[in-house]
């Protein structure tokens, strides 16, 4: 059993940055593709970013620019470095270890005022 435990979200004003974590627990992690989606209030959850198990990434076209993701393996940790946040990017943001069963973290609440 897989558990993702993510954090470092909060509240920033536009144009500020948050890094958000996510911790997996198992062995396994280095085998994975790892991602962030977000869902916001009233919408579809979306992806934001993905990362293979050699470290090629997938931005959505909303973050692309603005939002690294990256991984230490050795850590079994994701991160996601975010810029330049827009109040748009409020959401609350899971992180995920993708699979023919996905797993998912609670998740973590971005808050970005004007």
């Amino acid at each position: 059993q897989v558990q993702l435990v993510e954090s470092g979200g909060g509240l920033v004003q536009a144009g500020g940055s948050l890094r958000l974590s996510c911790a997996a627990s198992g062995s396994i992690f280095k085998l994975k593709t790892m991602a962030w989606f977000r869902q916001a209030s009233g919408k579809q959850r979306e992806l934001v970013a993905e990362i293979t198990r050699d470290g090629s990434t997938n931005y959505g076209d909303s973050v692309k620019g603005r939002f690294t993701i990256s991984r230490d393996n050795a850590k079994n940790t994701v991160y996601l470095q975010m810029n330049s946040l827009k109040p748009e990017d409020t959401a609350v943001y899971y992180c995920s270890m993708r699979g023919p069963f996905n797993y998912w973290g609670q998740g973590t609440q971005v808050t970005v005022s004007s």
